[in-house]
């Protein structure tokens, strides 16, 4: 079974591209923390993620650098040649859902801080 669930932020604005048949593609990188820290520091992980069609535009219009997001998918390797005649190998998170748990619109109008929220009214009947 090759199934991964990631939450992260993204590293820089998402860059969409279409393949020359003209389908719709996303790639970001996604910044993960471990959740075990090493001589107490969390380290980082920088995952590629790609997103095909539809779920590509609303990556492409609604996320951005920063933008926290929860993805599933599978892990792909793919290699191809390089411009110097060297083989390359590269792993990617081929991405079949992604939710945004921020968004560009939530971060312009400032993220909510839960410790400003006033407690609910303890005379509510339910």
């Amino acid at each position: 079974m090759n199934k991964v669930f990631l939450i992260g932020n993204l590293t820089k604005d998402p860059e969409l591209a279409s393949t020359s048949n003209g389908i719709k593609f996303c790639r970001f990188t996604l910044a993960v923390s471990r959740s075990y820290s090493k001589d107490g520091k969390r380290e980082t992980d920088f995952l590629p993620v790609v997103v095909w069609r539809a779920q590509a535009d609303n990556c492409a219009r609604y996320l951005k650098k920063g933008s926290r997001a929860a993805v599933s998918g599978s892990i792909q390797t793919r290699s191809y040649d390089s411009q110097d005649g060297s083989r390359r190998f590269v792993t990617e998170i081929a991405a079949d859902e992604v939710q945004f748990l921020t968004t560009k619109s939530d971060e312009e109008r400032g993220d909510v801080d839960f410790d400003d929220l006033k407690p609910i009214d303890e005379d509510l009947p339910f």
